[in-house]
């Protein structure tokens, strides 16, 4: 995803790739997903990990628990990092291991956590939003899944799970186009928080239908994932984290 980018330029411009191009993304980050399997496995399995922790801490509580799990994917970019450090090690024809990843979070880059910060608050945001929404508009309590599907999904009350899509969207849409740039961007080069966001919304200014097809792809395979118990997580976390 790097060549959206001309790096060698000051300031940061952004440049145009074709649509399609999001299934090279793809097919690279599962060729560097084969070239560092241990590194990539071991975020899947530590992510899904947190996934399931999750899942039983809300597990009567669905009102959380939805939210929750659509949080937990706001934060993820961050939680990748270490795969971002791990694919430029690739590229560059470095060792490619746990090193590679040790050597960004053991530096802890106060860009990174500013940023970390940043999105954690977005996603616990989203976390009360949801809740407070689910809460007040549906009785009695959603505790479980099928209670999810009957109350809210199939709610008789028109319009109560289109609005509550449209606000997760409205909120996640912001986190996507700050960060599906900005934190490859912040790895491998030093720049501002505030800089790197910006490039990244140029990036998806300048790109829509790419990046929308990218943010579609990176959605359906997280509800892949998240559908599997967090299991799936083990595989769609290491192939979107390389891409």
């Amino acid at each position: 995803m790097s060549e959206l980018l001309r790096t060698q330029d000051r300031p940061l411009r952004v440049r145009k790739v074709h649509s399609l191009r999001t299934f090279i993304w793809l097919a690279r980050g599962w060729s560097d997903f084969m070239d560092a399997p241990v590194v990539g496995l071991a975020h899947g399995a530590l992510m899904g990990g947190f996934g399931g922790l999750l899942m039983l801490l809300a597990w009567d509580r669905f009102w959380i628990r939805a939210g929750a799990l659509s949080g937990f994917l706001m934060v993820a970019p961050i939680l990748s990092t270490g795969l971002y450090a791990v694919s430029r090690a690739l590229l560059r024809g470095e060792p490619a291991g746990f090193d590679a990843v040790w050597a960004v979070w053991s530096s802890m880059d106060r860009r990174l956590v500013k940023f970390g910060l940043l999105l954690t608050a977005l996603g616990t945001g989203w976390v009360m939003t949801s809740a407070a929404l689910i809460t007040l508009g549906v009785k009695p309590p959603v505790t479980t899944p099928t209670d999810f599907l009957h109350r809210v999904v199939l709610s008789p009350n028109p319009g109560f799970f289109e609005i509550w899509l449209l606000v997760g969207g409205v909120m996640a849409a912001p986190v996507f186009a700050s960060s599906v740039v900005a934190i490859p961007l912040l790895v491998d080069r030093q720049v501002s928080v505030q800089r790197a966001v910006l490039t990244s919304w140029r990036a998806v200014a300048a790109n829509p239908i790419c990046l929308s097809t990218w943010a579609a792809i990176v959605m359906t395979l997280s509800l892949l994932g998240l559908g599997t118990l967090m299991f799936g997580l083990i595989l769609v976390i290491p192939v979107l984290g390389h891409a």
